[in-house]
């Protein structure tokens, strides 16, 4: 609002209009009843400049009047542009819970969208000019990028991709070790606490593996036992021992299958068949895995005495492979498992 220059004008008019009247009617004056109150006889010139001044006073009054309101309005603009640049840092940082109140409709209206809705920077993009937007938008930058990054003061919640992702990379950087994740396991994603004891069985003696066989999983389990009677990081462990973690899972035929091919690299064949022999009688379902055991070793006999006693649509693959066997056809007992075998 130009105040100053209105009023200068304002003033300069009243000035020449004054100015002209007083010289075109010098001694012109004239007497007004006011509310029945007689005001002394004035000026013809005076009065039009009076009125003028009114009529100044009054336009003043209006415009200050809209310049108050218009400020109050752009004060809750203002504070809403404020609160809409939190919001969108909060659906950069994936935070769960939001709920910004906005005091315009305009921003109401985005807000609510935002709030309920996740954003990612596709790209990298120049400064916003928002110094706590472009903070946000580097730290995601280095969180994808796998740089580790201090995440405390924005205090996200422990299953927050961005947390997860991070965390992942304080990992691979070397800042938090496999224990450090297996002792505050609830503090981590599974996805990270599977990863930290998988790598973690590959070297770690069997009593600290026991100790965090909660966390046993499938390729974990692989690692354990390729580790058995192996050149480096050998693991001494017994064939109760090694069912006893096996029974830990829920196992397939096709996993016992893999886990005796993985076996087969360095356990010793009759430590091997004890294994799967014993694995065979406490569950059915390993039975395939000693017959693959048998055949794999070229231990025919006791691998037809099984044959021989199932039924017809059982082990057929095995049955396949034992009737070459006998017409001198050698082929890789791995081409007649249904499976894919991991040797």
């Amino acid at each position: 609002m130009y105040l100053k220059r209105y009023t200068a004008a304002a003033f300069i008019l009243m000035a020449l209009i004054g100015s002209y009247f007083y010289i075109s009617f010098p001694n012109e004056k004239l007497a007004l009843t006011i509310v029945g109150i007689n005001l002394p006889s004035l000026s013809i010139a005076i009065l039009i400049v009076l009125a003028m001044f009114v009529l100044y006073i009054s336009s003043v009054g209006h415009m200050l009047y809209y310049s108050i309101v218009a400020s109050f309005k752009m004060r809750k603009f203002r504070k809403d542009s404020e609160i809409f640049v939190e919001s969108i840092t909060d659906a950069l940082l994936g935070r769960i819970e939001r709920n910004h109140v906005y005091k315009t409709d305009r921003y109401s209206i985005f807000g609510r969208i935002l709030d309920v809705s996740r954003l990612d920077v596709l790209e990298d993009i120049a400064e916003t000019g928002d110094e706590k937007l472009d903070q946000t938008i580097e730290l995601l930058k280095k969180i994808k990028n796998g740089e580790p990054v201090d995440l405390k003061k924005y205090r996200l919640s422990h299953n927050n991709p961005l947390v997860i992702k991070n965390d992942l990379n304080a990992y691979h950087a070397g800042d938090i070790s496999e224990e450090q994740i297996l002792n505050s396991a609830d503090r981590y994603s599974e996805e990270l606490v599977s990863l930290a004891f998988m790598n973690y069985a590959k070297t770690a003696p069997l009593q600290q593996i026991e100790k965090y066989k909660a966390f046993l999983t499938k390729p974990v389990l692989f690692n354990i036992v390729a580790r058995v009677n192996a050149d480096e990081n050998i693991l001494d462990i017994s064939t109760d021992h090694l069912i006893s973690l096996f029974s830990e899972l829920e196992i397939t035929e096709e996993g016992y299958i893999n886990l005796s091919a993985t076996l087969s690299n360095n356990m010793l064949p009759d430590e091997r068949i004890k294994l799967f022999k014993q694995l065979s009688d406490e569950n059915e379902i390993a039975i395939p895995a000693y017959l693959y055991t048998l055949f794999d070793l070229e231990m025919i006999a006791p691998a037809e005495e099984i044959l021989e006693n199932s039924q017809a649509d059982e082990y057929t693959y095995f049955k396949a492979y034992k009737a070459l066997k006998d017409c001198h056809q050698n082929f890789a007992i791995e081409l007649f498992i249904p499976h894919k075998i991991y040797s």
